[in-house]
């Protein structure tokens, strides 16, 4: 079996050797990681919302959101996605266990989730089938709320760190 860490360790001495300071090592992270998921991904998920929401009231305000959500949830995904490989990084950097810690759980969880509903937009939501837009929004805002329980494991990992 593979042991993750072992494969890792020269990239992490390689960051290693450049200095950082311990608190970036440890904080970094979470506070970057913080800006993404209760910035951009509250608005990502607000966007969606909104869109979906005014779809018969206000036509432009609707158009406007999804717009908005659309553009911006790649982006989400990608940060998402990189914050996830930093912070698997920073724990082999700084010697502690990968896959004992609920934060790895959910993160992966997370960007499960994002990307089943990623998939199912790029479908087009076969044929833009009114159920699939549905599980869609739905979906992604128990993306959002797992990524709000693992900001919460984040923060007590990293306090117990």
């Amino acid at each position: 079996m593979v042991n993750i860490s072992e494969v890792l360790e020269p990239i992490a001495a390689w960051f290693r050797s450049l200095g950082i300071p311990e608190p970036i090592v440890h904080w970094g992270h979470p506070f970057m990681m913080a800006i993404v998921v209760f910035v951009l991904g509250s608005f990502v998920g607000l966007a969606g919302w909104r869109g979906k929401l005014l779809e018969g009231k206000d036509k432009d305000a609707a158009l406007k959101s999804r717009i908005a959500h659309r553009q911006l949830t790649p982006w989400l995904f990608l940060f998402l996605a990189g914050g996830y490989i930093g912070g698997v990084l920073s724990l082999v950097m700084q010697h502690k266990p990968i896959f004992e810690s609920p934060h790895f759980w959910t993160g992966s969880l997370a960007l499960l989730l994002l990307l089943i509903n990623g998939t199912i937009s790029l479908s087009g939501f076969a044929g833009n089938k009114p159920a699939l837009r549905a599980v869609h929004a739905y979906l992604g805002s128990v993306a959002l709320g797992v990524l709000f329980l693992h900001a919460a494991l984040g923060l007590k990992l990293g306090i117990s760190l």
